[in-house]
């Protein structure tokens, strides 16, 4: 299990407004969790970026603010902006180490699936990420599939099929598929999709008149 700090700064009243924070270089956030006192801080964006590529969300993440040291936290969520793609706000979960968490850890394809090489198939990705619990201790960044496992069309990895510690329970239902491995379309399918369907407007009208006949219809038999 990997391990990294990561150095934040109290925001204060007068620092609560997010685009502030933003315009100054750092990113906005708080830190919760069991026995702590919810605080708001900030985080220099670099680190905070770095800190998350590294670590993802699974990992313990040793925090100090200032000078406090606040013991081990992992990224439990932060948002994006849409039209930007950077990051705007974080939240840091402050965790107990007998305490058993919940969190999502990335799912890694490795390796070529024989029926994707030799046969033309292709592959389709079912999930990107897993939810595990466990004990903070047993943690784990990520859950690597083999992809050497999908030897014929149609063959299919579920999540029944990944092989785990015995100390991570897996949250996801079992049936879920992970990757699978598909036929290709053929000429006429791939034509089909490209052909676009032409609208009976003729047909579409006539639809409305008649609603809209039935619709009055109905409203003169009540006046009546």
């Amino acid at each position: 299990m990997n391990k990294i700090g990561i150095s934040a700064r109290s925001r204060s009243a007068e620092e609560m407004s997010a685009k502030q924070v933003l315009a100054e270089g750092f990113i906005p956030g708080v830190v919760y969790g069991h026995g702590f006192e919810s605080v708001a801080v900030k985080i220099d964006k670099k680190e905070f970026t770095s800190t998350l590529d590294e670590a993802g969300e699974s990992t313990l993440i040793n925090l100090k603010i200032g000078d406090k040291e606040v013991g081990n936290v992992v990224i439990k969520d932060y948002q994006v902006d849409p039209v930007t793609g950077e990051i705007i706000h974080f939240d840091l979960h402050k965790i107990k180490m007998t305490d058993k968490i919940i969190v999502n850890v990335d799912i890694v394809l490795i390796g070529e699936s024989p029926a994707a090489k030799n046969e033309g198939g292709v592959l389709v990705r079912g999930m990107d990420a897993l939810e595990i619990k466990c004990l903070p201790k047993d943690l784990i960044q990520e859950v690597e599939v083999d992809l050497g496992r999908l030897e014929h069309l149609d063959d299919m990895i579920r999540v029944s099929d990944l092989s785990l510690p015995e100390t991570i329970e897996v949250l996801d239902e079992e049936d879920n598929v992970v990757v699978s491995v598909v036929p290709p379309r053929s000429e006429e399918e791939i034509e089909g999709l490209e052909e676009k369907p032409e609208e009976n407007v003729a047909a579409v009208e006539g639809a409305v008149k008649e609603e809209k006949e039935a619709a009055a219809a109905e409203e003169g038999k009540e006046k009546k």
